[in-house]
């Protein structure tokens, strides 16, 4: 398969590479290790279309060898009982997946997710003969259901995806279709409302799990959308209180705040030739857009026409590495990363050239943050890949992944990935079992440095919440079960 090709593009100076991958590098740092929740001021006001994480590796279930597994993961900090509505995804909105296969840190291919979310109506007939009136339930369930068996529900959540390739808005789009029927919509199963509702989850979301036809790809790949059990681990409370914990303590000995938390996960596996061009390494970030115009209704009459959108997409929303945004762009210029592409990264350069997180590591600790600048260091892990690695010739935020490099079985996988001896992890990709607060950490503090310009290089810093492989899957599409909302009785 040939891959649509761009014209030729400026790529940043050699000084620009230098500044701009400390972004990455200090947004790594543990102040706010919440990877990309709720980030940016605007987001914080639209959830529906905040990306939280992002993971990108050579599969490694078993068999599946050939693949690249993808999960962009929205809606964040969901409590399991948050009913009656829960968290369906926005119908206005395009979810979108990148991948750049030529290293200019411009999209090669995009996947599009399109949402439908439809109201059956379910009403029950209430008042004596004479006196009787037919009125909608408030629920989006009116008993137990499972697979196969869902006539008590009240809302369906549909999908349809597409494949661009070239430019997300100028390319050429293809609908991507259900190997087994042809069909070109998706089911996404309903979030787990308890388990009185959907006795066997796992049974009823797993015929949610397609092979799908992928237009220029001769292999199938296959996607599942849904609510899982939120991956990322983290002591989130502590780190945000000027980071009030020992980060010289044991890697276990913190609360993980995202314990009791589900997410909304876009997860698809794609054949390597699929996505490859020359060079084996890909890079690849997520994004959500909505129109640039909104007209609220006053008087909305129907389930879906509470306010009528136009105008051209609009990127609210941005993800490749976590903590980005979190910790490393300033507060006037939060908004700004969610609206910009990897290719124009140079205009936050102040943000680098002169990093706050550092210094403040070391007034709450006092230990000396490394003194070499600029952080050559952090140059190659961060934002252009690391020679003989992931390097793609590229400058820009997003996540590299060299596909020539097999995957390490599950069982064999380092949560420290790369700094581990684990080539197959972060930061070469990402797997879900990959810690990568504590990688972060300890690239940011020094661990590739001579001592004599990062004196606490080598010490194992740890956000204390720990984190490893076995806490997955081993299978497609591998993120676990989400926590219901109530338990059996």
């Amino acid at each position: 398969m040939k891959p649509y090709r761009k014209s030729p593009t400026t790529t940043p100076c050699p000084a620009a590479r230098v500044a701009l991958v400390a972004v990455l590098a200090l947004a790594t740092a543990p102040v706010a290790s919440a990877s990309s929740h709720r980030e940016a001021p605007t987001i914080t006001e639209q959830p529906k279309v905040d990306a939280t994480d992002f993971y990108m590796f050579r599969s490694y279930e078993t068999g599946r060898e050939g693949y690249v597994t993808v999960i962009a993961n929205y809606l964040p900090l969901q409590d399991p009982y948050g009913g009656p509505n829960y968290f369906s995804l926005d119908p206005e909105a395009l979810y979108e997946i990148h991948i750049d296969n030529d290293g200019d840190a411009i999209e090669d291919l995009t996947f599009q997710f399109r949402f439908i979310n439809t109201l059956l109506g379910i009403a029950l007939d209430i008042g004596p003969p004479g006196n009787q009136r037919t009125v909608p339930v408030p629920l989006r369930n009116v008993g137990p259901f499972g697979a196969g068996d869902t006539a008590s529900v009240n809302v369906i959540e549909q999908y349809e995806l597409s494949v661009v390739r070239g430019g997300r808005r100028s390319g050429d789009r293809s609908t991507i279709t259900n190997a087994a029927d042809g069909s070109a919509t998706f089911a996404k199963p309903i979030d787990y409302i308890g388990e009185k509702s959907i006795p066997d989850y796992e049974g009823y979301v797993a015929p949610y799990v397609y092979t799908i036809n992928i237009p220029g790809c001769e292999t199938p790949g296959r996607v599942f959308v849904g609510q899982r059990k939120d991956p990322f681990v983290v002591n989130l409370g502590e780190t945000f209180d000027l980071i009030n914990l020992d980060p010289t303590g044991p890697i276990d000995g913190e609360t993980d705040s995202l314990a009791d938390k589900n997410i909304t996960s876009l997860i698809l596996e794609i054949p390597i030739e699929c996505l490859v061009d020359t060079n084996p390494v890909i890079a690849g970030w997520t994004t959500a857009s909505l129109r640039q115009a909104r007209v609220l209704n006053p008087s909305p009459t129907s389930f879906t026409d509470s306010s009528v959108e136009g105008g051209a997409w609009t990127q609210v929303s941005r993800l490749a590495n976590p903590l980005v945004n979190e910790v490393a762009i300033g507060l006037p210029d939060k908004d700004r990363f969610n609206t910009s592409h990897p290719s124009d990264d140079a205009q936050f350069l102040d943000y680098v050239t002169h990093p706050t997180l550092p210094a403040l590591i070391e007034v709450l600790f006092a230990v000396p943050a490394p003194t070499q600048f600029p952080r050559d260091d952090l140059v190659q892990v961060f934002l252009t890949g690391v020679p003989d690695l992931n390097q793609d010739g590229s400058v820009g935020e997003m996540m590299r992944l060299n596909t020539s490099l097999p995957a390490t079985t599950m069982a064999q996988q380092n949560p420290l990935g790369v700094i581990g001896g684990d080539v197959a992890g972060y930061p070469n990709g990402r797997r879900p079992g990959d810690d990568v607060v504590d990688i972060s950490l300890r690239a940011m503090m020094g661990v590739l440095l001579p001592e004599e310009v990062a004196p606490v290089g080598q010490v194992p810093f740890t956000d204390g919440a720990a984190i490893d492989a076995s806490r997955f899957d081993a299978t497609f599409p591998y993120l676990t079960t989400p926590l219901p909302g109530s338990p059996a009785n």
